[in-house]
């Protein structure tokens, strides 16, 4: 189901971008990167996280990069990345394939600007063999996405 929701989320918002099937894993950053031919960093992980005010927030950060305690709690207070089954049950995807799109409950999107090192990133699509390729711009204006800087300071890698 979980992929089918991102397949109707992109025929909707986006129907010019194809989801990339694979028959390979893609579930962790090293894989996805290595299935793609691509380094760690295009890789689009998305993570979440609940707020010490109870909010549920989603943040696209490039797939090399490592959340900076200072940086995030200056954006979003305290907060602590949700449990596997938490994520699954709030976005309607399997961890390793956790994306921004089809989600089964409405979250706000948080994009980092480390992901602006890169012209194309790929986000998961849903699944553990899935991904799309967009541009770090489409992908906030898609999903509705605000700019924050709360990862730490990366080599950009082409």
């Amino acid at each position: 189901m979980s992929l089918q929701s991102v397949r109707d989320y992109l025929a909707c918002h986006a129907p010019d971008i194809s989801i990339i099937e694979l028959d390979t894993s893609t579930a962790t950053v090293a894989l996805a990167a290595e299935a793609h031919g691509v380094v760690p960093g295009r890789i689009a992980k998305t993570l979440a996280f609940r707020l010490a005010d109870d909010r549920n927030v989603l943040l696209v950060a490039r797939g090399d990069a490592r959340i900076d305690n200072k940086k995030f709690k200056a954006v979003f207070g305290k907060g602590r990345m949700l449990p596997a089954e938490d994520v699954q049950q709030l976005t309607g995807h399997p961890v390793g394939g956790v994306c921004p799109f089809g989600l089964a409950t409405a979250l706000p999107v948080y994009l980092d600007v480390s992901l602006r090192d890169f012209d194309e990133v790929l986000p998961a699509a849903g699944d553990v063999h899935t991904a799309v390729r967009i541009t770090p711009a489409r992908l906030a204006a898609l999903v509705g996405g605000q700019w924050v800087d709360c990862c730490q300071a990366q080599t950009a890698e082409a």
